[in-house]
């Protein structure tokens, strides 16, 4: 049952804690890009070099999706589609504007959450926080999906 309530506490945080942050980061690039364009965004920065195939998985959206959402980000320049020796294969990375950018709404975000947890949440409750995250992490890293 502690697993169940874990597990519906999670999703609940990453649902609804998405919404308020939405809507309470009050920053132009929150009103200039879209939460999955942002989305997008730092799975390109993370990936380094990525398909479209790729991000569709991530995202877990049809390919149709990623396609709208990369041609709005290759106008504002944030990314670039780069040729491989395979002319088949496309991958798209971040340009110099779109790191910076990411490192912006890094930023603003890291500010917004601070602010949030230093109001309300005690350090040594943020350090059990980090211990379980990092674990989390290590349990489901996804690479090679």
């Amino acid at each position: 049952m502690r697993i169940k309530e874990a597990v519906d506490l999670f999703q609940e945080v990453l649902i609804y804690g998405t919404e308020r942050v939405i809507k309470s980061v009050d920053h132009p690039l929150w009103k200039e890009y879209s939460p999955e364009q942002i989305q997008m965004l730092k799975l390109i920065g993370k990936e380094k070099r990525v398909t479209s195939a790729r991000l569709a998985v991530l995202q877990a959206v049809h390919k149709s999706a990623i396609s709208s959402r990369i041609k709005k980000l290759l106008q504002k320049e944030v990314i670039q589609v780069v040729q491989t020796a395979d002319r088949r294969e496309k991958l798209l990375e971040l340009t110099d504007k779109g790191q910076v950018l990411i490192l912006e709404l890094d930023q603003v975000l890291t500010d917004y959450i601070e602010k949030l947890m230093s109001e309300n949440i005690a350090d040594e409750e943020i350090d059990q926080f980090l211990t379980i995250f990092r674990k989390l992490k290590k349990i489901i890293k996804m690479d090679g999906v």
